[in-house]
């Protein structure tokens, strides 16, 4: 009965271990969600540009504290321009119009740590009466 227990012991350490180890995400994986975070948060400086891929003309350029996401054909970005002020712009892609972004400066990242982060606001909604 002993060997029975320990078989199976050993069986599921080895699938907890081999399941832990695929769980892992490499360095890059890691410091890439937490730059991606950031850049959420507005800490980060873009340079965001459209352009046309038959003209190679720029369409448009946006340069600041963004945000983006990409939604079928049509890419967000909104921008922190002040202590509580934000823009937000709608840009359509098509064949022909796609867009590039660039990280103005490097920021720090942890490579071996997530970034987590709480907002109370968002647990308990400010409500206005009208």
């Amino acid at each position: 009965m002993k060997r029975i227990t320990k078989a199976v012991a050993g069986i599921l350490a080895t699938a907890a271990l081999t399941f832990g180890m695929t769980a892992c995400s490499s360095d890059a994986d890691v410091a890439s969600d937490n730059v991606s975070k950031a850049a959420d948060n507005f800490e980060v400086n873009r340079r965001i540009v459209m352009f046309n891929g038959i003209t190679d003309k720029y369409l448009m350029v946006i340069i600041g504290a963004c945000s983006i996401q990409e939604d079928d054909s049509q890419l967000e970005v909104i921008c922190k321009v002040g202590p509580k002020s934000y823009k937000k712009h709608f840009l359509h892609l098509s064949d022909n119009v796609s867009y590039f972004v660039e990280q103005g400066e490097p920021i720090k990242a942890s490579t071996s740590h997530y970034r987590v982060i709480f907002r109370p606001s968002e647990i308990v909604p400010d409500i206005n009466f009208q």
